[in-house]
């Protein structure tokens, strides 16, 4: 497919980080896995953690679509559809096992890059594939951008979570040891 032509670095580059990242995600999980463990904070590990490795699973697989060497646009543009109405769908689950776990009360900025942003990124996926037909081009850059918003939304999210499990949950646990 002609219009794919020059996207080859952009999705070896991407793809790849949002594969490092899925990895790195899984050794962070395990660094702080000796943390104890509730059922509260299993149920904001749903809200909070899985999205972040979803969106990275969601990033590799765009990526891997993305070098396929397709016929033509219509298959790839129904394949970034389905991608993007269930990932809208996902971040409306996600919005609700945030509202439902009352291990951490989310903020502004939690909503914004764990609801929102995520939305946003599946709903531009979803336009990628409207005008797919019409302007394959920028169907291309679209799906470009959806893909890098993901990527960096869930950089953010990583990170947070880190931090707050350095921080937060560390100095917790160690304030809780002291008065043991």
């Amino acid at each position: 497919m002609p219009e794919l032509n020059g996207w080859a670095n952009f999705y070896l580059i991407v793809g790849s980080s949002a594969g490092a990242l899925i990895g790195l995600q899984f050794v962070v999980m395990t660094l702080i896995a000796d943390m104890p463990i509730g059922h509260s904070e299993a149920q904001a590990g749903g809200a909070f953690g899985t999205p972040t490795v979803v969106h990275f699973g969601t990033v590799l697989l765009l990526s891997a679509l993305g070098c396929v060497p397709w016929d033509g646009i219509a298959a790839v543009a129904v394949i970034w559809g389905l991608v993007g109405v269930i990932g809208a769908v996902y971040v409306v689950i996600v919005a609700r096992r945030m509202r439902r776990q009352p291990a951490y009360q989310p903020v502004l900025e939690d909503r914004l890059f764990h609801v929102l942003l995520p939305f946003v990124a599946y709903a531009i996926l979803a336009a990628a594939t409207c005008v797919a037909y019409s302007y394959p081009r920028s169907s291309l850059f679209l799906l470009g951008a959806a893909a890098l918003l993901l990527l960096f939304i869930d950089i953010h999210n990583a990170w947070d979570t880190v931090v707050y499990q350095v921080f937060v949950k560390r100095r917790e646990q160690t304030e809780a040891e002291r008065q043991q």
